[in-house]
């Protein structure tokens, strides 16, 4: 332990984990009321995930909690559960706590997996347009509590969605008869009964579900904008404005101060004491923080398997964000972190912050830079910034709980705009035109669709351009003609002429895989009559995937039965391996027919 905790280090691990911490705070409460989980979920997130991120991970000045891109997915996730729970999300939390545990499981999974070390590999363009889409959803998402607008709250906006309301009651009403088995086509008795006792706040709880579900999300706010900006509370955009100011306009000031708390500070102060009738966030609770032991006694694998798959997002995101992160830290302080363990510890991190109620996290870039400028060097400043919120917590509970809602939403758009990935917009006009549509590809259907999806569809199409370029590239390289039309090989040039009629050479430059093997199949129609040999050299094909193999036995197979003999000259370790898998070494190709090299080849030859 002496050597996993270094304390000689402590006074500027202290600073470090104290600035980050502090710096932290403001987020935290932002992405926690973004994700629809109220401030607490985010502070939860940033206390668990900082903390034992540290403790466990592979990157020692690592600053971890909740981000803009773990948040936008965990805010998918959560509305699409709360809306299979009839908008309750007191009801669906345990599903909704469940996927984000699942999420760190997997994330444990992939580091003992050893996955660490390939994460670097996911497309430049997909990364780019996904960033920016995050930021988009950021953006145009808190428009409407910016100025003020909550569809839930739009008495005149939830009525139209009563017809609709009062049918998915009435559905609900005849899905539970049928399961009861009391559903009686010819008689609805039980069923009118039931009708009449549905309340109007029942009917008034479901329109205002639907009302939300409706104005949820890019498309959501958009449709809903016209109605948001005609009733514009002055007061939440006032607010709103003053914070985004402080923001941007402190940093020209000093950097040494994070401007995200001194606008939060600043804003919530003036309407606080000025008291102004302001949006107050939701209430904090105060206290430790306690298990919420209903993911595990109310476990139920239905509701929890349609998001599977957005877990296994979650984790991947999680685990892109994370290690992008720790190469910031080694840029910084010339050190190397461990992808693997690192992803261990985030896993950890985020299960145990699911337990308690915490929204995902990842690496947090400008935590960690932020906590190695201010003397940081050990994985004690992230612990510390996790306890430093905690405290936080405890102590300052009820006062956090009057911060208005505007300033949390003045924050997070600064955040949307600053998520953005401005590097790679700039240069669009001058990448590929593959890449570019990769990048708008997932830019807008993340935007505009469905943030899991299509991160999932992005790595499809940039895998299957990387392969056609590779493909392309390789066969080109692959020169699979016959010998009088390409230089011969060094070793070739003392080729007795009177055997060039009987004796077909067969050159393989490159890997033989899916991409190069069209070439290859037309070879039996290359062969002369004449020939009664077939040479094929393999000293030059490294690798042999599954579609090579099989076309290289049915090319076999031809040439055998049109009564021509095959030779194989230097087969290197990898192809021979394939070739003896399936029994084409020697069942078709005998060992007296292969040969280390081109001389004993053709000393055979002349001897036969």
């Amino acid at each position: 332990m002496k050597n996993y905790f270094d304390f000689s280090h402590f006074k500027g691990d202290l600073f470090g984990g104290i600035t980050a911490g502090i710096v932290a705070l403001p987020l935290a409460l932002a992405f926690g009321v973004s994700s629809g989980l109220g401030p607490s979920a985010g502070l939860y997130g940033a206390i668990f995930i900082g903390f034992f991120a540290a403790l466990f991970g592979g990157t020692n000045t690592q600053i971890s909690g909740p981000t803009a891109p773990m948040t936008a997915i965990s805010m998918v996730v959560i509305a699409g559960i709360v809306a299979t729970f009839e908008g309750d999300a007191s009801k669906a939390l345990p599903a909704i706590l469940t996927v984000f545990l699942l999420a760190g499981l997997m994330q444990v999974g992939l580091g003992f997996l050893g996955l660490g070390n390939y994460i670097r590999y996911i497309p430049y363009p997909v990364v780019s347009g996904f960033m920016t889409a995050i930021g988009v959803i950021i953006i145009v998402t808190q428009i409407l509590p910016a100025v003020g607008y909550y569809p839930k709250e739009d008495m005149d906006y939830v009525e139209q969605f009563k017809p609709i309301a009062e049918q998915v009651i009435l559905n609900d009403i005849l899905h539970d008869e049928a399961g009861e088995g009391i559903l009686v086509l010819e008689d609805f008795r039980e069923t009118v009964n039931r009708a009449q006792n549905i309340t109007p706040d029942q009917i008034l709880k479901e329109s205002q579900a639907l009302a939300g579900a409706a104005s949820s999300g890019v498309i959501g706010s958009l449709k809903i904008m016209p109605r948001a900006l005609s009733n514009i509370v002055w007061l939440e955009l006032i607010l709103v404005i003053g914070t985004i100011v402080i923001v941007y306009g402190f940093k020209r000031i000093t950097t040494k101060v994070p401007s995200q708390l001194v606008a939060l500070i600043a804003v919530s102060g003036v309407a606080y004491f000025f008291k102004l009738d302001y949006r107050a966030i939701e209430e904090i609770p105060s206290g430790l923080p306690t298990p919420y032991l209903e993911i595990f006694t109310s476990f139920n694998f239905s509701t929890v398997s349609p998001y599977v798959f957005a877990a296994l997002t979650l984790a991947l995101l999680g685990a892109i964000d994370s290690l992008l992160t720790s190469v910031v830290a080694d840029n910084m302080t010339k050190t190397k972190h461990q992808p693997n363990k690192e992803l261990v510890g985030q896993g950890i991190g985020n299960s145990i912050a699911a337990v308690f109620g915490g929204i995902p996290g990842a690496g947090a870039t400008i935590r960690t830079v932020v906590n190695i400028n201010s003397g940081g060097k050990t994985r004690l400043s992230g612990m510390i910034a996790g306890l430093l919120l905690l405290l936080i917590l405890l102590a300052l509970g009820p006062i956090a709980s009057q911060i208005p809602a505007a300033v949390l939403a003045g924050i997070l758009i600064t955040v949307g705009i600053g998520v953005m990935d401005y590097k790679g917009l700039k240069a669009m006009p001058y990448m590929p035109r593959a890449e570019v549509g990769i990048m708008i590809t997932v830019m807008l259907l993340s935007s505009l669709w469905n943030l899991v999806y299509a991160v999932g569809m992005g790595l499809v199409f940039a895998s299957l351009m990387f392969m056609k370029k590779m493909g392309d590239l390789t066969a080109a390289g692959s020169r699979i003609t016959p010998l009088d039309k390409e230089v011969a090989w060094s070793d070739e040039k003392a080729f007795p002429p009177s055997l060039e009629k009987e004796v077909f050479i067969k050159h393989i430059n490159g890997p033989l895989f899916f991409g190069s093997t069209s070439g290859f199949q037309q070879l039996v129609e290359q062969i002369p009559d004449t020939a009664s040999t077939v040479i094929i050299r393999m000293g030059r094909m490294e690798y042999m995937d599954q579609s090579g193999l099989y076309v290289m036995e049915d090319l076999f197979i031809d040439l055998i039965g049109r009564k021509k003999k095959i030779l194989l000259v230097d087969i290197v370790e990898q192809p021979r391996y394939m070739l003896e898998r399936i029994d084409i070494i020697p069942d078709l190709i005998p060992e007296e027919q292969i040969f280390t090299s081109f001389d004993d080849c053709l000393n055979s030859l002349k001897n036969q």
